[in-house]
């Protein structure tokens, strides 16, 4: 049984087409989508179209957590050239990024400002709750050990906290981490059954993994 399905994207949306930062997101969604993987993001531009457009140019499938705000002048919204096979509409900003994080089997996250940086600090957060039997994520990018430095020297980091994530910078460390999760999945959480309440927060192997956005109710 593969409990890894669907991959989220998580990173700028200011990242214009043709830039690094863009290509980068592009080849990690068409390297993932290549090997059957499914890609969930927010809808918008930068990395999130990247990760479509990526898919897209390799037949894979993508799912689309968006939100349209009213009075939220400060986010970016639906990017119209952004279109992914489904897409699931929420209410706000908090429920769009808690959507994100329970269609995501793991995720991915690049380089972005506060709205990556929330959903980064989720992502650590649950896991570190659901230790164990959380989801885990890879964090694209060098400049992230000197981030990750910077929390363990000032804010108060337990020891189990650095073994969910890793730090990757290219596609094939990505499918490497990838695997490495995979196998610990089937390790650990072959036999485990999570409370219904919880399990959209917690590992694939759970009895439960993950709404399959095929079969999911999507727009």
């Amino acid at each position: 049984m593969q409990f890894i399905k669907n991959i989220a994207f998580l990173g700028s949306s200011e990242s214009k087409r043709g830039s690094k930062l863009y290509n980068q997101a592009f080849k990690v969604a068409k390297v993932l989508a290549s090997r059957g993987y499914s890609i969930v993001n927010g809808g918008g531009p930068g990395v999130m179209d990247a990760s479509t457009q990526g898919a897209k140019s390799a037949k894979g499938e993508t799912l689309s957590i968006t939100f349209y705000p009213q009075s939220a002048p400060g986010f970016e919204g639906r990017y119209p050239k952004n279109i992914t096979d489904k897409e699931i509409t929420t209410g706000n900003y908090i429920e769009r990024t808690f959507k994100l994080l329970e269609h995501g089997d793991i995720y991915i996250i690049f380089k972005g400002g506060t709205g990556t940086f929330s959903e980064f600090a989720m992502a650590w957060c649950l896991a570190r709750l659901y230790y164990g039997c959380h989801k885990p994520f890879i964090l694209y990018g060098s400049f992230w050990k000197e981030i990750i430095s910077v929390f363990k020297k000032h804010m108060y980091v337990r020891g189990e906290e650095d073994k969910i994530f890793k730090i990757v910078k290219n596609e094939n460390e990505v499918l490497k981490a990838i695997d490495s999760f995979e196998k610990d999945f089937q390790i650990r959480l072959k036999k485990f059954l999570a409370p219904k309440g919880e399990r959209a927060f917690m590992g694939g192997g759970l009895g439960y993994r993950g709404p399959d956005f095929r079969t999911d109710k999507a727009k």
